[in-house]
């Protein structure tokens, strides 16, 4: 199983474009340290067979900037584009829109996620002139079988139920955010996949505990980040988003956890650790934790 990192920056991007903060300031002056949406693309057995985790605003050129995730030689069109999708986010989401051009896609999502972009993005209407829209259950840890997607096993594991702005009057589940368990019979690799964690389950612990790779939110360095900064009078808990530094930090979890190999993605303009240079670079690295990079790829 091949993870082809397609964009590591929360919704905005790095720089985002109505913002001049140090890290966009910053992004600014060295384009290579510009973070594109956060997403993945997930290789199984067959190289040339693939789904997207979530599909952002900037899947044109994530596609295009991975050789592997072209058109075939020979082919003229990708006929059909395969997504599984953590929420309902726009950030995770709008990119649906983007990939009209293929013959068909299909979706894998939760209930309350589906029901959202139908009844209030109206994604089934809009894309219908276009190509032909399928929706699939994404099936819940413990519910029954994962799907398998490309040859990969895919599972989701509730974390919350925190809504999109869109969508915050639709009624409450605990699966409008999900984190994917990604495995590969054939290599036996695992990954896990949480681009938005609010809280750490007991559930969530032991999928931890399973994966050979983790893929986790790093929203925000610190708890007070979003005030500190301006762009918000919550915390950063308080925006659904557990903090990577601080007494209930996801890092020193993931420390004692010990996963094989951890990568926190989803990075907020705000955060210290756009900056390559950030002494929290190194408060990470003696935790055996590292921050993702863009276009990285991890064969498990």
């Amino acid at each position: 199983m091949l993870l082809r990192i397609l964009g590591t920056a929360a919704g905005g991007g790095l720089p985002q474009w109505n913002c001049a903060c140090p890290g966009c300031a910053g992004a600014r002056r060295a384009p290579a340290r510009r973070r594109l949406h956060d997403g993945l693309a997930v290789h199984g057995q067959e190289p040339s067979s693939w789904f997207l985790a979530n599909a952002t605003p900037d899947i044109a050129e994530q596609l295009e900037s991975h050789p592997g995730l072209r058109p075939d030689a020979g082919d003229t069109r990708t006929p059909v584009v395969r997504v599984v999708l953590t929420d309902a986010e726009l950030d995770h989401t709008l990119g649906l829109l983007r990939l009209r051009e293929a013959s068909r896609i299909e979706v894998w999502a939760t209930e309350p996620v589906r029901r959202a972009l139908v009844s209030r993005l109206h994604l089934a209407n809009v894309l219908a002139p276009y190509t032909d829209l399928t929706w699939h259950d994404l099936p819940l840890a413990g519910d029954g079988p994962p799907a398998d997607i490309a040859g990969v096993a895919v599972g989701a594991v509730p974390l919350s139920a925190k809504r999109p702005r869109y969508a915050v009057d639709e009624p409450a589940h605990p699966a409008w955010s999900v984190a994917l368990s990604l495995h590969d019979a054939h290599t036996g690799g695992s990954a896990l996949y949480a681009p938005a964690l609010a809280a750490w389950s007991d559930a969530f612990d032991k999928e931890i505990a399973r994966a050979d790779c983790v893929l986790l939110d790093g929203t925000f360095l610190d708890d007070d980040e979003p005030r500190r900064t301006g762009i918000s009078e919550r915390t950063a808990s308080g925006m659904g988003h557990l903090p990577i530094e601080g007494p209930d930090g996801t890092a020193r979890r993931l420390h004692r956890s010990a996963p094989t190999r951890c990568y926190y993605t989803h990075l907020n303009n705000t955060n210290p650790l756009v900056d390559p240079d950030d002494p929290a670079h190194g408060r990470l690295a003696r935790l055996g934790l590292r921050v993702a990079a863009e276009r990285m790829v991890i064969s498990l």
